[in-house]
């Protein structure tokens, strides 16, 4: 009677631990949903302002000599989106008469550089660098050329050059 009392509350005490475990496992599963998104980036930064540019020298009999200056780069990072993208360049005022002022942005991969652009009168932006798909690129190449004609004369001044990035 006694085996029989203590296999009764065995199974008493095994019974109780199904009760007692089964909720616990009963969530074994557990079911959430993760949103997401990824927005447009577009971002495209220099390195710092080039060095004066001065036109000082020409030949006997010939125009002033072109200076350029190529100590600048960039860096871009641009997802791309479902449009490829480009760079434009644009002054804050035009350059006075006689005087010219070219940008050349080296490309990113797969891009294509429009090489040396005239942005002397480019108070709204023109392209300078094109196809640009999803990239992160640093280190590209800034090489800005200045040249004036005899008519020009004398003049000192600076301009800010504004580099966008945009939907080609």
């Amino acid at each position: 009677m006694k085996k029989t009392l203590l296999r009764l509350m065995a199974m008493a005490i095994a019974m109780s631990m199904l009760f007692i475990a089964g909720p616990v496992m009963a969530g074994d599963n557990a079911v959430q949903t993760v949103s997401y998104t990824v927005n447009a980036i577009n971002d495209i930064s220099v390195s710092g302002d080039p060095a004066p540019m001065n036109v000082s020298t020409a030949s006997a009999g010939s125009e002033p000599d072109e200076v350029s200056d190529a100590t600048t780069t960039y860096a871009i990072t641009t997802n791309g989106g479902t449009d490829a993208k480009k760079i434009t360049a644009g002054i804050n005022t035009a350059m006075p008469s006689g005087v010219t002022l070219k940008i050349n942005l080296a490309a990113p991969a797969d891009a294509t550089s429009l090489n040396d652009v005239d942005i002397s009168n480019a108070t709204a932006a023109v392209d300078v660098v094109t196809a640009i798909d999803s990239i992160a690129e640093s280190g590209k190449t800034i090489t800005y050329k200045l040249s004036a004609t005899i008519a020009a004369g004398e003049v000192s001044d600076s301009k800010i050059v504004t580099l966008t990035i945009a939907d080609f």
